[in-house]
């Protein structure tokens, strides 16, 4: 299996999978919106198609070239785009693995702590807010029945520098320019809410196994460590030399960032295990402090 196609080649995952693929003599395709960055990538030995994950034929055409698909947009919610995927990859048995995250676990605690732990076998009952996300993840694996090599894998707080044209994580950055701008590390209520969290590199290394490992119909967490957001908000200040981290209301949170980082990204728990993925891919982690990163 050499030929892999990913979309959000320009982003912060995608990019960094695409690196690692290509250290691996992977044969790497981008599907990218417009020519903004095409000769970026292709300076980098990746090929592209310039197009839309809402154009069927154009996805029927990309997947006729290619043995696996990596579908990495900034789309975990959008239906249409993976209905796309899985109609043109039926009865091909090639590999879809499909980008979710775990705000699916959060449960809108506005900050206070909730310690239970997520393993893939537990059945999920999301919030309102988050069940679609949870369907299309359940969606995906299902396709297995129609002959498609399907895997879902699903981040938590992503940090460390990425290997594409997209250096920064969302989560961490966009704490870090709130405090700046007031002055001091943010929390929210509490600020005891805790997430799970891994290093960019380690994530895009269990893609790899995945894409090389994994059978049919998985699901993968991603972790390696946890911390509690007043945590984060206490190194943020220390760090950046700001005055002590305080905490914020979380409608502040929702206001700045928006219902889904102002409830979910920032305010919620957010734990999981991922010994499946240690167990069953041989993953080995490297990286285990995102206050070292900070």
């Amino acid at each position: 299996m050499k030929k892999v196609l990913i979309t959000g080649i320009t982003g912060y995952i995608g990019g960094t999978i695409a690196k690692k693929l290509l250290d691996k003599n992977y044969e790497v395709t981008g599907l990218v919106r417009n020519e903004a960055h095409v000769q970026e990538l292709e300076s980098l030995g990746i090929k592209t198609i310039i197009g839309d994950i809402h154009n069927e034929d154009l996805i029927k055409a990309a997947v006729a070239h290619t043995d696996a698909v990596i579908h990495n947009a900034d789309s975990a919610d959008d239906a249409y785009a993976v209905d796309n995927f899985i109609k043109a990859l039926e009865g091909s048995h090639k590999t879809f693995i499909f980008t979710s995250g775990s705000a699916i676990f959060g449960g809108k605690e506005n900050g206070k702590r909730n310690d239970f732990v997520y393993r893939e076998d537990f059945p999920l009952a999301p919030r309102l807010e988050m069940a679609s996300r949870v369907l299309i993840n359940n969606y995906v694996l299902q396709s297995v029945q129609n002959g498609i090599r399907s895997i879902v894998i699903v981040p938590t707080m992503v940090y460390g520098e990425g290997l594409g044209l997209k250096k920064d994580s969302i989560q961490i950055p966009a704490l870090i320019n709130f405090s700046e701008k007031k002055g001091h590390g943010v929390y929210f209520g509490e600020g005891e809410n805790v997430w799970s969290n891994l290093h960019i590199e380690d994530l895009a290394d269990l893609y790899v196994l995945a894409l090389e490992k994994a059978k049919g119909g998985s699901i993968y967490y991603a972790e390696n460590g946890a911390s509690s957001l007043r945590n984060i908000a206490e190194v943020i200040s220390r760090k950046y030399n700001l005055a002590p981290a305080r905490s914020l209301n979380v409608q502040e949170a929702v206001d700045h960032f928006g219902p889904a980082g102002g409830y979910f990204g920032f305010a919620s728990n957010s734990i999981c295990s991922a010994d499946k993925a240690r167990t069953e891919l041989e993953w080995k982690p490297v990286y285990n402090s995102i206050e070292n990163f900070i």
